[in-house]
């Protein structure tokens, strides 16, 4: 199997693992108890706590609340801003059109409950413009919320500059980083960030931890009411196994962040190379300013559902766009606000790596697409007006 689904979830490190396994059976102690078992428990919270804060440099490891995941920590993030913008009477949020839909869905949300939202389309290249963000703004404005790196097309975005640009209007700033965590530095205080989403199993940990960070002064509206725990913020007891395994993770990802960013970008830009020589075929996001393991591309003439299921039988695990849609027919949203057509949106393709991919897998996966692709097209009535000419090519 080669699996280049990444962004979607990754395997467990074994760092992570390690970490994990002494809080199923030995160190299984409720972090609320106030015996010495208990607090034992409670000291490994505090440390994994120490451990994150230090990794995102927020300035207090009381900023850190942990959650069940991206999704969770989205939510929380975006109700909490608005429940303390409409208490100084600002009910205006801003975000853009290509946001995960656990962003995009709360907006929806926020709006049935009387808030307004403006969502700032991006250009072809995938990247928001500052300037776009900045005209967005009303004087009711209550938050801005923009990802750091898209999880589809893998563009990164200029989250400094946006920053900035709240701090200065005195506007939170909130950036769901579920896909940059552990690939990309992250620094809340250098970027200006109040509000910050991440995910353990993006970057080699757990699934069902993640976190929110929330800068001092920035209070959180509880999504689940209960008892005192995550200091009010979040009630239920804490996912200690898996918060341990996700500080580990992050710990490991960061110091070898560097390397292996090199070594997915290179392979990324050979995987760019070979499929770029599939006719009629275009790579979605900006070029540059893109995240390492992410390859994203349309191939006109073909739906990505036959495109992954032939994959799959040639045993690539790959996707079409994002994890959470992808049951859905429907073409990405993403695509779509870059300006892709519906029937080139229909057939993408993502491709996303790890550390663990090998050149040899590279190699196999352009043979395997090419030879998918030219297979597709060889039975597509859509493919045979094209080269027959009824139809114009939108990708030349």
């Amino acid at each position: 199997m080669i699996y280049l689904d990444n962004a979607a979830t990754t395997r467990l490190s074994d760092a992570a693992l390690q970490a994990m396994l002494p809080y199923f059976q030995e160190q299984y102690g409720n972090p609320s108890s106030l015996y010495a078992f208990g607090q034992q428990a409670q000291e490994a919270l505090t440390a994994a706590r120490t451990t994150v804060a230090r990794l995102l440099n927020a300035a207090d490891p009381r900023e850190i609340t942990f959650t069940s995941g991206g999704s969770e920590s989205d939510n929380q993030a975006l109700r909490s801003a608005a429940y303390l913008g409409a208490r100084k009477g600002k009910k205006h949020l801003v975000s853009t059109t290509i946001e995960h839909h656990a962003v995009l869905h709360t907006l929806a949300a926020l709006e049935k409950e009387g808030f307004a939202v403006t969502l700032v389309p991006v250009p072809e290249n995938g990247i928001v413009r500052p300037a776009d963000i900045a005209a967005a703004l009303r004087p009711d404005t209550c938050l801005v919320s923009v990802m750091f790196a898209n999880n589809e097309i893998g563009t990164i975005q200029p989250v400094g500059e946006i920053g900035a640009l709240c701090r200065e209007k005195g506007i939170l700033f909130h950036t769901d980083a579920v896909q940059a965590a552990g690939h990309l530095d992250i620094d809340v205080q250098a970027l200006h960030i109040d509000l910050l989403s991440l995910s353990a199993h993006k970057f080699h940990g757990p699934k069902g931890a993640g976190v929110l960070y929330a800068r001092k002064g920035v209070a959180l509206t509880p999504l689940i009411e209960g008892g005192a725990q995550e200091r009010g913020r979040r009630a239920g007891t804490e996912n200690l196994p898996a918060i341990m395994g996700m500080a580990a993770a992050l710990e490991q990802a960061c110091a070898h962040r560097a390397e292996n960013a090199a070594r997915m970008a290179a392979l990324r830009d050979r995987l760019i190379q070979g499929l770029s020589a599939i006719p009629h075929s275009v790579l979605n996001g900006d070029r540059e300013h893109h995240l390492p393991g992410n390859v994203h591309f349309c191939f006109e003439g073909i739906e990505g559902e036959s495109l992954l299921l032939l994959l799959d039988d040639a045993g690539i695990c790959a996707s079409s766009g994002s994890a959470c849609t992808s049951g859905s027919l429907d073409p990405s949203h993403v695509l779509l606000a870059i300006g892709r057509p519906h029937e080139i949106a229909h057939g993408s393709l993502r491709l996303t790596l790890s550390p663990d991919t090998t050149q040899a897998e590279i190699d196999r996966t352009v043979e395997e697409v090419t030879r998918v692709v030219t297979y597709l097209r060889g039975m597509s009535p859509v493919w045979r007006d094209l080269e027959a000419g009824k139809t114009p090519f939108v990708i030349q």
